[in-house]
Formats: C-alpha cells, sequence, structure tokens
C-alpha cells in the first residue's frame, strides 16, 4: 500500500456504516479505459441484460472516465445507466457538479465501495472496477470480487483490471456472479509497441505476482514476446499484421486464445484456466 493510504483501513459495511474499501489515488484522465469500455460494449452481457444498469466502481478524481463509459456502451444499448461510486464524498460531489454541467443523462454518482449500494435492491449487469485492486494486497483479492460478484444480476459480471496512465497498456479479468475468474484480456498500442510483455506492469492484482518462471501468466507472456519477435518481417505490412501473425502462432501452439475478431485491436484474450496461478 502506499504510505500515502497507510492507515486507511478496510471497513466492514452495513447499514449506516462507511462504504466498503479504502480511497484510491483517484488517478483518471481522458480517454483512459477506452479499451476496456469498447470490450464492454460488445460483450453479450451488456447486449442481452434486460436491465443495462453499469457500475463504475471507484471512478477518481473526475467523472470523465465515467460519462465516457455511457457514451460508448449507449451507441450499443441507448438505454444503458451508468452509476459512478466512489468512498470519498468530495470525488461524489466534484463528479455530480461535473454530471451537472455536462448535460449528460442517465449517469448518476453516489458514495460506496465494494458493497455496491443501488437504490430499490437494482442489481447491475456490469461492474467496471479499474486501477482499484492494484493497490490491494493480493490477499485481498478473493474478497472484494465476492462482494462485488454477489451484487451482480444473474449472468452479470465483474470487469476488474489494471492500465497504463493513458490507457495504451490495460488487462482486465472478467469475473462471474459466483465470483469465479472467467478470462484475462490484454489490450495494447501496437503502434511503438516493443515487446508484449510490457503488459506485466500493468497485470491485474491476482496475476502481477505471479509473473515469474513456472507460473502460467509467465509462460504466456514470454511466449508472446519469443512470437513477436518471430514476426518482426510483418512490420512492413503494419504493426497489426505482426500482431494477427504473432497470435496465429501462439493458437498454433496450443493456447486456447479468444475473440479472434478482436486481435486487430490489439487484444489477446485466453480462460483463465489458461493463466490461474500455480
Amino acid at each position: 500500500m502506499p504510505p500515502s493510504y497507510r492507515g486507511r483501513h478496510w471497513h466492514t459495511g452495513g447499514v449506516g456504516a462507511s462504504p466498503v474499501g479504502q480511497i484510491t489515488r483517484g488517478t483518471t484522465g481522458t480517454n483512459r479505459l477506452r479499451r476496456v469500455d469498447r470490450w464492454i460494449a460488445r460483450h453479450r452481457v451488456l447486449r442481452r441484460s434486460d436491465d443495462p444498469l453499469v457500475v463504475d466502481l471507484g471512478f477518481g478524481a473526475s467523472a470523465v472516465t465515467t460519462l465516457e463509459l455511457k457514451e460508448r456502451l449507449a451507441r450499443v444499448r441507448p438505454d444503458v445507466e451508468v452509476r459512478g461510486l466512489e468512498i470519498d464524498p468530495e470525488r461524489v460531489a466534484r463528479a455530480r457538479a461535473q454530471l451537472d454541467a455536462s448535460g449528460v443523462t442517465g449517469v448518476s454518482f453516489a458514495r460506496g465501495g465494494f458493497e455496491v449500494p443501488l437504490p430499490d435492491g437494482r442489481r447491475p449487469a456490469v461492474i467496471r472496477a479499474m486501477n482499484v485492486l492494484r493497490q490491494y494486497d493480493e490477499g485481498d483479492v478473493a474478497d472484494a470480487w465476492r462482494r462485488m460478484a454477489s451484487r451482480l444480476a444473474p449472468g452479470g459480471m465483474l470487469v476488474e483490471g489494471t492500465c497504463d496512465e493513458i490507457g495504451r497498456v490495460v488487462t482486465w479479468i472478467e469475473v462471474g456472479p459466483d465470483a469465479a475468474p472467467r478470462s484475462l484480456t490484454v489490450s495494447l498500442r501496437l503502434a511503438g509497441l516493443q515487446q508484449p510483455s510490457i503488459a506485466a506492469e500493468r497485470l491485474p492484482k491476482a496475476l502481477i505476482h505471479h509473473n515469474v518462471p513456472g507460473e502460467p501468466v509467465h509462460d504466456l507472456l514470454a511466449a508472446l514476446d519469443r512470437e513477436w519477435e518471430r514476426a518482426a518481417a510483418q512490420s512492413a505490412f503494419g504493426p497489426v499484421s505482426r500482431w494477427r501473425a504473432t497470435l496465429a502462432a501462439l493458437a498454433d501452439a496450443g493456447w486456447p486464445l479468444l475473440e479472434r475478431s478482436r486481435w486487430r485491436l490489439g487484444e489477446v484474450g485466453v480462460p483463465w484456466h489458461a493463466v490461474a496461478p500455480r
């Protein structure tokens, strides 16, 4: 935990209690979460939901990424509602002021944490929790997943992950209502990419300490680097062509890669069992 947050502890939650969690650094920025947003927008969970309510948990010091989330999801679900939750009441007040100035509809902000408080007993189809758990201990992850997943609508999903400051390196885990992780996705800006293993610096908390020899996630990143180098000749046709060749080689080697149609976006997804810590 960063020194500035020593002394901030988990709260127990409950009626009239403080939100569950700890205040994070709150770093945010325009377009930082665009990669994960477009993945959520395409996902069947959002598209097929009877009640497309999406929670942006831990939106940070500005409302910008929550407002962007609404804009992107509304392109495929015009009836989507987005609710931003933060523990810090000052951030909530600031976000509400930004919302009023923006004129955006279908968005609201409230105080809350991992207990995911919602009015009228509603349950979200999607919870996005980006750059939240990276400031916790790995041992806290499973409990946080359980708390958030327990609030999901049947068939819903939690999207939990990490990105760099400008959204060019992003990783996230899809977690089901049973709090079981389903997949890992790595999304990279391909222009200027030196090595895919740059994603190691931004792995979700559940995996970042397992990027060591002998662990599956280390094997995946090493394989990506190896095939990226082998595909260097494809650079003449552009970085997307090189990335496609890289992933095709991984698939041929037996890696169970997901959603080939999204490779052109700089993404690669694998089922959780392929990277689960040993």
